[in-house]
């Protein structure tokens, strides 16, 4: 525990956790369990999404899963959340009153962040709010479509006593479009050490990319490029891990292409996976149309891959073009088709590049992740 600093009972109240994956689901896991380590209480309360999987240990880790029913303008939709609400309510109120936080501390603003709100003004327990660029990034523009999120989050600030970003560009987002005044920029961190293993199916060489398989993460954006590329020629395959929504139009464009035998999609990847996946790689690539942060960048970083960095986001906060990764607008096709080319050319660049990953890398560990939020905890005076 630092000095001056003294125990304190968190929850981490988050939009989604495990047996989901994903950005925030392995930020709020791997906080929880660094902020244990520094002697606090930590408790991970998240949406369940109907499949009603109650308390559960999760790597040592109490987790709640609460129901967080919301209302909507069809009768029907306003029938079911009359009849649900009451019930959910109690179960919110159940958890803080066993529990007693000293901070309800919301991860990626969601009906989580409604129903924390809710806490925060019923039974004045301090309030954090970590964006992860879920005003911007989601798929399915939830901000731009309920008006009750937009509401509540901007409430949500004004009312907590800190506000963090994974970036610089996260916090700019909030303060242009929900009122926020200043805030503090936390990065996420990555494990250090992986145990990796490579699929035999995978021939090298490979360019590699990973994440879910959504539109804002950019993939088509990605074959475009690499198939006006010379990689195709050269017999340079083209890997994209993960899983989503967008999984058959990448399947058809693919086909449109005729990069049947040199694109492969094999779903998601266990970390292990992903980090033999990418120490075998010509190059990692971002591809994403917005990134608030980019932990693929660090993974990539780790195994000591040469990365091709969106210029879209928060990335260019992270990386140096030219240094340690090349800065590339992935809708730009040439630019993209480029920063292929040249790296598989020049191994010397590619060298140098994991080279320097790999020294920045080792600053963005867990442990300074969750020191940084304990920093923020000390100013809520509870």
């Amino acid at each position: 525990m630092p000095i001056n600093a003294r125990p304190r009972r968190i929850a981490l109240v988050t939009s989604s956790f495990a047996p989901h994956v994903g950005g925030v689901e392995e930020h709020v896991r791997h906080v929880a369990r660094e902020l244990t380590n520094l002697g606090h209480s930590v408790e991970v309360w998240t949406v369940d999404r109907g499949e009603h999987l109650g308390q559960q240990l999760v790597d040592g880790q109490t987790v709640h899963h609460l129901p967080t029913p919301l209302p909507a303008r069809s009768a029907r939709a306003l029938w079911s959340y009359a009849a649900q609400a009451p019930s959910a309510w109690l179960r919110w109120v159940g958890v803080q009153r066993a529990f007693r936080p000293d901070i309800l501390h919301v991860q990626c603003f969601g009906p989580n962040g409604l129903y924390a709100l809710a806490l925060h003004r019923r039974f004045r327990t301090p309030l954090v709010v970590s964006s992860h660029g879920e005003t911007f990034a989601d798929d399915h523009a939830v901000f731009d479509r309920s008006a009750l999120l937009r509401a509540g989050l901007r409430s949500a600030l004004a009312r907590a006593t800190a506000t963090t970003g994974c970036s610089q560009f996260v916090l700019d987002h909030l303060a242009d479009h929900f009122g926020l005044g200043g805030g503090v920029v936390v990065p996420n961190g990555v494990d250090q050490h992986v145990s990796s293993c490579a699929r035999e199916t995978w021939p090298a060489p490979y360019v590699f990319a990973v994440g879910r398989l959504g539109r804002q993460k950019g993939f088509d954006l990605l074959l475009s490029g690499y198939a006006a590329s010379s990689l195709p020629r050269q017999g340079v395959r083209l890997v994209i891990g993960g899983d989503g929504p967008e999984r058959t139009a990448l399947e058809e464009q693919r086909r449109g292409l005729g990069l049947d035998r040199m694109v492969a999609l094999p779903g998601r990847l266990s970390a292990e996976e992903v980090a033999g996946g990418m120490a075998a790689a010509v190059a990692v690539v971002v591809p994403s149309r917005i990134e608030a942060f980019g932990i693929v960048a660090l993974e990539a970083w780790r195994s000591g891959s040469p990365l091709i960095m969106t210029s879209r986001g928060g990335g260019p906060e992270l990386v140096r073009d030219g240094v340690d990764a090349m800065v590339i607008d992935p809708a730009d096709r040439a630019s993209l088709a480029g920063a292929l080319d040249t790296l598989r050319a020049d191994p010397a660049l590619a060298a140098r590049l994991s080279s320097a990953g790999g020294e920045r890398v080792r600053g963005f560990t867990w442990e300074a992740t969750a020191a940084a939020y304990d920093n923020v905890y000390s100013t809520t005076g509870r």
